[in-house]
């Protein structure tokens, strides 16, 4: 009996039109990746759909739960030595 999922791969045609200077930046993104330009091009589409997907979700949790929660969202950050070297190191791209 066949089954409604194969175990084979199959890929469709997706065909876009882009403005010259967007292929442009696409095709400059790809080679710095060292990737084909279809390839960085799906990566970045399935990337943006999860993370679209992602923002959807819902997480349920009894009112104790949230209100511990926010409780931990809001109170101060405790001073250790790993904050504090953080906070004294210069940004990478502020560094002469």
């Amino acid at each position: 009996m066949p089954t409604s999922h194969s175990t084979e791969s199959h890929s469709k045609a997706v065909n876009l039109r882009v403005r010259d200077d967007t292929r442009a930046l696409i095709d400059r993104a790809a080679r710095v990746q060292g990737r084909s330009r279809s390839d960085f091009m799906i990566e970045a589409a399935r990337r943006a759909a999860e993370e679209a997907i992602l923002d959807q979700t819902l997480i349920v949790v009894d009112p104790a739960r949230y209100d511990r929660f926010v409780a931990l969202l809001d109170r101060p950050a405790q001073s250790n030595e790993k904050l504090r070297n953080l906070m004294q190191t210069q940004a990478p791209w502020e560094q002469p």
